[in-house]
Order: C-alpha cells, then structure tokens, then sequence
C-alpha cells in the first residue's frame, strides 16, 4: 500500500482559501479520515502555513485555523537531521524554497506523493511523484 500523500503549504493554503485544487484536498483528506491514515506535512511547511495566513488575515483567523487543525488527518513531522540534509541537497540543487525543500524531502524519505501547485518544483518531477492541483479537482 502506497504511503498517503505529503501536502506542501501551497496544498493546504489552496484548501483553506478554497483557491484551485481545493475540492482535490478536500477528497485527499476525506480518504485520509476515512482510512484512518493521516496525510503527512512538515512542521517547517506548517509554519509557512501560519505566516501566510498571519500576514494575510490577522491573528484572528490564525486563532480560528488553529483550533481546526488538530481536527484534520494531517500529521505534522519535525525537521529530523536527516530530513534537513535531504532538504538542504534539494536546496542547493533545485533553487527552491526552503520550505519547498523539505515538503519535497518528506515525500523522498516517505516514498509518498507531494501534492502542490507550486511550479517551483516543476523540476523535481524526476525526484519525487508529484500529484498537481488543478483548478478543475
């Protein structure tokens, strides 16, 4: 059995501003509720998550999203040592974000697929599986 999709801020930013690709968050997370296995994400892209959200709207709705999430089946990962090396490589070889590096980390070490938007990691289609949201799903 395949291991459940890694969410990238993009992902989850798409699903909680209902922008493109949200009904194919909604559907991922749906399954992942329903099959009891949460989708992954790192602390570091949660964080992107939070300051977005915090530069956009405020505290606030920080405050709101905030309580909502422990309710969603994503499981957060820290930023291990190893997770960092397998970030910094992709950093320095892709000139990606940092942030982006370690969504697409995670993904490598879980064997999973990333699931963005994101055309910043266009280039690592040969690295990693890559499910790309659409404005259509």
């Amino acid at each position: 059995m395949p291991a459940a999709p890694v969410l990238d801020s993009f992902a989850l930013l798409a699903f909680l501003y209902g922008e493109a690709g949200e009904a194919q968050v909604a559907a991922l997370l749906e399954k992942a509720n329903s099959q009891d296995a949460p989708l992954h994400m790192t602390e570091v892209n949660y964080a992107e998550v939070k300051y977005s959200v915090l530069r956009k709207e405020g505290a606030d709705r920080w405050m709101e999203i905030e309580h909502a999430l422990p309710t969603l089946p994503i499981r957060f990962h820290p930023a291990t040592r190893e997770l960092a090396d397998l970030a910094a490589i992709y950093k320095a070889a892709y000139r990606i974000s940092l942030a982006d590096a370690f969504a697409a980390a995670l993904a490598k070490e879980k064997k999973a697929e990333l699931v963005t938007g994101d055309p910043e990691f266009k280039p690592l289609e040969k690295e990693i599986k890559i499910l790309w949201l659409t404005a259509k799903g």
